[in-house]
């Protein structure tokens, strides 16, 4: 079965490549109106999922990111529709320069071809990863996870049915629904139909991906965000920060999961920090100096500043200047984003020189790393390595380049 997604998908890629913007932007308004005339098909298929979750004993975190209702969908449909106002990120001239010989050469941006989604418990992720390919010109390959499978399969036929109607091949958007261990697996040995791999989800999914796939993977890493208070911070400015950025939505991956406090300020930053956290029942695992700053915290251990939460938990550090500040955020993240709370504008240029990160904060939450919030458009992931592509990937990032060469009979 997953041989055949791949050849179905291959032939679909070499059709998207010729089509035009006006009927890829089409296809995505189309699905943009079916996602939404469709919403309570979708809803009811997702309350089995949730249900299923529920026996299952996901956290809450995870059934959040399970999660659809109407105003979710409504934010699926809007993302294609900002989409088609995006330029096409295809047929760009990048380079241009002529040999000595007369030959014009061109660096244009193309497709990447066929590309592979393996994620876990967040439906929306359906709709996002295949309008993002389909206006990039990709045909897609989608294996959710099994916590979602109702919602996905919905999902996943109604674009398909848009798509058809608006003249492109319904295998453009593809979905394993075999969600077996098996079908990832398989997925992740196909080098002769994909041409690259992205994992979305935890960090035990994305390991196994980039461990056992023998097709590219494009890492899209888990999120243990730090915010570190500095000593010249404002701290209601930070405990404002904070909650936002641990409480707006927990089951996140720019969810804040660890902070880190400058003793000079942990007496007095940190009761108004837990006194905001206390409204959401957030446990904080503090140090031994933040516990004995409050002591009806938990203790921390060395794992807990390691650790992606995706839950109402939060760890604190105290350290006792910026550079160890910078030096336990980079030995405990996980490349994905990090913020500086402070007034010394010395301070925050040096942090946000420094941390090793793919999104770097003053004075702001780490929840706005998002396409949406950058200006992509929905996102396919948020890269946390360093080739090819970096951060929140929209449509540029899924596209790759090629040289146009022309001449008039040279040779060499």
């Amino acid at each position: 079965m997953i041989t055949q997604l791949g050849i179905n998908a291959k032939k679909a890629a070499g059709i998207l490549t010729t089509a035009t913007t006006d009927i890829k932007n089409k296809a995505l308004c189309n699905i943009a109106d079916a996602l939404v005339s469709n919403s309570a098909q979708i809803i009811s298929q997702n309350a089995v999922d949730l249900e299923n979750g529920k026996k299952a004993g996901l956290s809450e975190g995870m059934l959040d990111r399970l999660m659809l209702n109407e105003d979710r969908i409504r934010d699926m449909a809007q993302g294609c529709i900002q989409i088609t106002k995006l330029d096409d990120p295809c047929g760009k001239v990048i380079e241009q320069t002529v040999h000595k010989n007369g030959m014009k050469i061109q660096k244009i941006s193309c497709p990447i071809g066929v590309i592979g989604i393996i994620y876990e418990s967040r439906p929306n992720v359906t709709a996002d990863a295949a309008a993002l390919c389909l206006k990039s010109g990709n045909a897609v390959i989608l294996r959710g996870g099994k916590e979602a499978i109702n919602s996905n399969i919905a999902i996943a036929d109604i674009m398909r049915n848009a798509i058809k109607a608006a003249g492109l091949p319904e295998n453009a958007v593809q979905l394993v629904t075999d969600t077996s261990r098996e079908s990832a697996t398989e997925l992740m040995r196909m080098k002769e139909y994909l041409d690259c791999l992205i994992p979305r989800g935890g960090k035990a999914l994305i390991q196994s991906v980039v461990q056992n796939s023998t097709v590219p993977v494009i890492e899209t890493g888990s999120g243990n965000c730090h915010i570190y208070v500095d000593e010249s911070a404002d701290i209601d400015m930070a405990a404002k920060i904070i909650f936002n950025a641990k409480t707006q939505r927990i089951g996140v991956c720019n969810a804040c999961e660890s902070l880190v406090i400058h003793s000079a300020v942990i007496d007095k930053a940190l009761p108004v920090i837990k006194k905001l956290l206390d409204e959401k029942n957030v446990i904080i695992r503090g140090d031994e100096r933040a516990k004995a700053v409050c002591p009806d915290i938990e203790e921390a251990s060395e794992e807990d500043f390691s650790t992606e939460y995706l839950d109402y938990i939060i760890s604190v550090k105290t350290v006792d200047s910026l550079d160890e500040a910078i030096e336990h955020i980079n030995k405990c993240s996980t490349g994905h984003s990090e913020a500086i709370i402070t007034e010394n504008e010395e301070n925050a240029a040096e942090f946000m020189k420094r941390i090793d990160s793919s999104s770097v904060y003053h004075n702001a939450s780490t929840r706005f790393t998002d396409g949406g919030e950058f200006g992509l458009g929905a996102e396919i992931g948020i890269s946390t390595q360093k080739l090819h592509a970096r951060g929140p990937m929209g449509l540029a990032q899924l596209t790759t380049t090629k040289y146009l060469i022309f001449g008039n009979g040279q040779v060499r």
